[in-house]
């Protein structure tokens, strides 16, 4: 079974305006965004609290293209029928937020999403090599989890050995945070190919100006090229 490998942008409504959502996701759509990314904080496993099933229900009635909602929360398992009912497409959960990492990509399989696995900055990417085969998308964060806007923290050599584990898996390589036409052309050539970003799409935009956000995403797209 094969993916399409080609390179995707998935903007972060993190960076949106939060009185906004619904035109924002309409925007960043309409600009040419493959996924929409939603980044869902506890407070807990992560030093912020962002968005709970009804946010992310809500979301879903704009969303035209992929729902990929990440959680930084913990424990995950609990959570799982909520957000699949809310409607997201893709869930990934971190391998650092719970013991039994492969139970709750099972699940999230079971509850007809497709799973993804996130992996912080301090760690490897071994800690993922037998879960490859019942996961469908591996994120790895260039920022410690929590906030947007942080500095870039280069991952190069993790995304690397991830391609190489990954084989002819149908399995993508997610980039998570501080993404920019800088930093994704390295990232791209070591196997990733799905890119969010939050500041770099959305900075210097608005619903009344979408065309910033589809310049941003273009940037990043000619960077990569």
């Amino acid at each position: 079974m094969s993916i399409d490998r080609t390179t995707k942008i998935a903007p972060s409504i993190l960076s949106a305006d939060f009185a906004n959502f619904g035109l924002e996701i309409q925007a960043i759509e309409a600009e040419g965004a493959d996924w929409v990314h939603v980044d869902v904080m506890d407070n807990h496993f992560v030093p912020n609290l962002t968005f709970g099933p009804p946010a992310v229900a809500a979301f879903r009635k704009h969303v035209k293209t992929v729902m990929d909602v990440h959680l930084m929360i913990a424990p995950v398992d609990p959570s799982i029928d909520a957000y699949a009912q809310a409607g997201a497409d893709i869930l990934t959960a971190h391998v650092e937020a719970g013991p039994h990492i492969h139970r709750t990509l099972q699940a999230i399989r079971a509850a007809g999403m497709k799973a993804g696995v996130a992996l912080n900055p301090g760690t490897p990417a071994d800690s993922v090599a037998h879960v490859l085969n019942i996961a469908d998308l591996v994120c790895v964060m260039t920022v410690n989890p929590g906030f947007g806007g942080q500095k870039f923290i280069n991952m190069t050599e993790k995304v690397r050995k991830l391609r190489d584990m990954i084989g002819d898996r149908p399995v993508h390589i997610e980039i998570d945070g501080g993404v920019d036409p800088d930093t994704a052309p390295e990232l791209v050539a070591a196997g990733a190919d799905v890119l969010v970003a939050g500041s770099a799409v959305f900075r210097g935009g608005s619903v009344d100006n979408p065309a910033a956000y589809g310049a941003n995403m273009r940037a990043i797209r000619n960077s990569i090229r």
